[in-house]
């Protein structure tokens, strides 16, 4: 049997293991069949198992693994010889077993060369306990025996025989061996069961082990071409970037909001077209610039109408009521004003049409606006200085109706003292009144603080829109286009300005207040030169065409008033007009008009600390105090003595002198030491 066969080349060289008591195998319990040379029962069927590996060495090959066939069950596995014929003198097993289980007596095979027949084997007369196979298998030491007497068992030195008492005991027992048969027979089915997984296994692993060699052959050609495309990547690629354009960026140029995106994406566009357009130049016939130049053309008309759209949209938006064009011009036109530029670009007579709607928009914006608010500048108390406050008149004459109907109560104030005045120009506050509390102020002001308050919102708006418009719509415009762009939004504004500054001015005889109108003013024109824009300039000198002359005007009204209050004065001594009515000719206190003439002076001299030269003041305030000297000289002919004339004399211009006294820059130094040695000259 092919088990007894596999069992038998395991044996030991100890000898026979003693009989078990016990079952060798779990396997239930069989009718027991005598063993004999007739064919076995045939073996139940085994399920062909299949096994698949992911993991195999790459090295394995199918080459290397034999052809595998399904060996059916029932087939004689035995080892044979060459040929599948038994090796020679090998007895039967089954037979060899049948004879020491002490079955029915085979026919003996047959040895090769052997011709005569034996009979059947005898039953032994003696048991031999233990055999001594000398480190020989059953069958080797079967065929060993055989070669020795042909029928003769060999005995070992130590072999001990048994009666025939024992062999019945033997037959007793032989449930015992018929257990130990069925117990082979499991184990063979089993080891066919495994003999038929390893085959099925063998079977995988050469299947597996030609996928592999296959992906191996595919791996390498894919290989291959990937390094053959990345050759041509990278002698394409460039190309090929500079043409094509992703679909994100289409669809942001198509579809997405005005944003960062968005200005990125024509950007983008716009470099592809550059790219394209230089290519075409070069060589026009390339088919892939032939097939996308329509596309980026088709998208840049797509960007062009878009911004179209959207910088429309934001200039109907500044016509909105209440609302602030700057926020407009930094988060709508300023963020993004690439678009203007790619418009300017593409569509250039576009571009030009919406920066002149632009224009006509931002001129009716602030003019609108600038006009609500010089309402409400109008609508502040201001002290009214009218003809009656000059130097010449007497301050008992009775002033006539006031020239206002609503403007300012009568005059309260000292109308030739600065005092906080100079304040206005000094103040570091760069905020001009807003019309909310120029309509609510109850307190009464002079004629600087509007023209401050409105010029200073006028030159900060222009400021900002220059600068707006030189971010924005450069570099399609030039300087002189810029120029002229913002000329047209500020002209009706300016000329708003220029109408107020003449109706604070054209009526008044407030010398210290035009005059502080042209120091700020003169602040304003170095502030524009400090920020850069030199297209406000116009207006600044246009004003002080305005305040110039109005100051000389009223600067000629206060010398006139003296020249004629001179003139009235008696050659001879006599009373004063001027004088209180308690005072006579022999009173040596200073006169009113030296107060008054001090302190316009002194305001005079002190807005003038940093004045040149050049400048009108300079020859004015000569004028008014040669007057001034010759309207004292002449009063102080009046008092008889001559001690108390000079003591006269001297008293005037002491008065002068203290209120000059904390006056600076050259011209009032200058008219300081003037006084000075006019004070000594008659102190002595």
């Amino acid at each position: 049997m092919w088990g007894l066969d596999r069992i038998s080349a395991n044996i030991t060289p100890s000898g026979t293991p003693p009989p078990r008591r016990d079952s060798y195998s779990p396997a239930p319990r069989r009718p027991y069949a005598a063993p004999g040379p007739g064919p076995l029962p045939p073996r139940p069927g085994l399920t062909p198992r299949s096994s698949s590996l992911n993991v195999l060495s790459p090295s394995s090959s199918t080459t290397s693994l034999p052809s595998t066939q399904r060996i059916p069950n029932g087939s004689g596995r035995r080892r044979q010889g060459p040929g599948g014929v038994p090796p020679p003198n090998v007895p039967d097993p089954i037979a060899v077993l049948g004879s020491i289980l002490g079955g029915p007596p085979r026919r003996p095979v047959s040895l090769k060369g052997d011709a005569t027949a034996q009979g059947p084997p005898k039953k032994p007369e003696v048991v031999v306990e233990e055999i001594d196979f000398g480190g020989l298998s059953l069958k080797e030491f079967a065929v060993a025996d055989d070669a020795a007497d042909g029928s003769q068992i060999r005995h070992s030195p130590h072999v001990h025989t048994y009666s025939a008492q024992s062999v019945e005991e033997y037959d007793k027992e032989k449930d015992k061996f018929e257990d130990l048969h069925k117990s082979i027979l499991a184990c063979d089915e089993v080891l066919k069961s495994v003999e038929t997984y390893l085959t099925n296994f063998q079977s995988d692993l050469g299947a597996v082990s030609a996928e592999i060699e296959s992906l191996q052959n595919r791996s390498v050609a894919l290989n291959t071409k990937l390094e053959n495309r990345k050759v041509v990547e990278k002698l394409l690629g460039p190309a090929v970037e500079d043409i094509s354009i992703s679909p994100a960026v289409v669809r942001k140029i198509a579809e997405g909001p005005i944003d960062e995106g968005f200005v990125r994406a024509i950007a983008d566009l716009e470099k592809r077209s550059k790219t394209i357009s230089t290519k075409v130049k070069e060589s026009s016939d390339l088919k892939a610039i032939t097939d996308i130049k329509p596309l980026i053309d088709d998208l840049s008309n797509k960007a062009v109408e878009r911004i179209r759209d959207y910088i429309v949209a934001q200039i109907k938006a500044i016509r909105s009521p209440s609302i602030n064009a700057q926020i407009i011009q930094q988060q709508a036109f300023l963020k993004f004003k690439e678009l203007y530029a790619f418009l300017a670009r593409h569509q250039p007579q576009l571009a030009q049409e919406i920066a002149q709607a632009y224009v006509y928009t931002m001129r009716w914006y602030y003019l609108n606006h600038f006009t609500r608010y010089r309402v409400a500048l109008e609508k502040l108390k201001l002290h009214v200085l009218d003809k009656y406050d000059v130097l010449g008149e007497d301050p008992s004459t009775k002033r006539g109706p006031l020239l206002s109907n609503t403007r300012g109560p009568p005059s309260t104030h000292d109308a030739f003292a600065l005092g906080r005045r100079l304040d206005t120009l000094k103040s570091p506050s760069p905020n001009a009144l807003t019309a909310y509390v120029a309509e609510e102020e109850k307190a009464a002001h002079y004629l600087e603080v509007p023209f401050r308050s409105f010029n200073l919102a006028l030159i900060d708006n222009a400021s900002f829109e220059y600068t707006f418009l030189t971010a924005y719509f450069s570099p399609a415009q030039n300087y002189h286009s810029l120029s002229r762009t913002f000329a047209s939004i500020f002209e009706p504004t300016f000329a708003l300005g220029q109408t107020l500054t003449k109706s604070l001015t054209e009526s008044s005889t407030d010398t210290l207040g035009v005059l502080l109108c042209v120091r700020l003013n003169q602040h304003l024109a170095f502030e524009l030169q400090r920020r850069k824009v030199p297209t406000v300039e116009s207006y600044v000198n246009a004003t002080n065409m305005l305040l110039w002359p109005r100051l000389q005007q009223i600067l000629d009204l206060h010398i006139s008033s003296l020249q004629r209050l001179t003139a009235a004065l008696p050659s001879r001594s006599a009373p004063s007009a001027l004088l209180s009515a308690s005072a006579s000719s022999t009173s040596t206190a200073p006169t009113p008009l030296s107060q008054k003439f001090a302190n316009l002076l002194q305001g005079m001299l002190a807005l003038s600390s940093e004045a040149g030269d050049d400048e009108p003041v300079s020859a004015s305030v000569g004028r008014l105090r040669s007057e001034f000297e010759a309207y004292l000289t002449k009063l102080s002919k009046g008092v008889s003595d001559q001690r108390k004339r000079e003591r006269f004399l001297c008293n005037n211009y002491s008065l002068v002198c203290t209120i000059l006294a904390d006056v600076g820059g050259r011209l009032g130094e200058e008219n300081r030491k003037h006084f000075e040695g006019l004070r000594d000259a008659f102190e002595k």
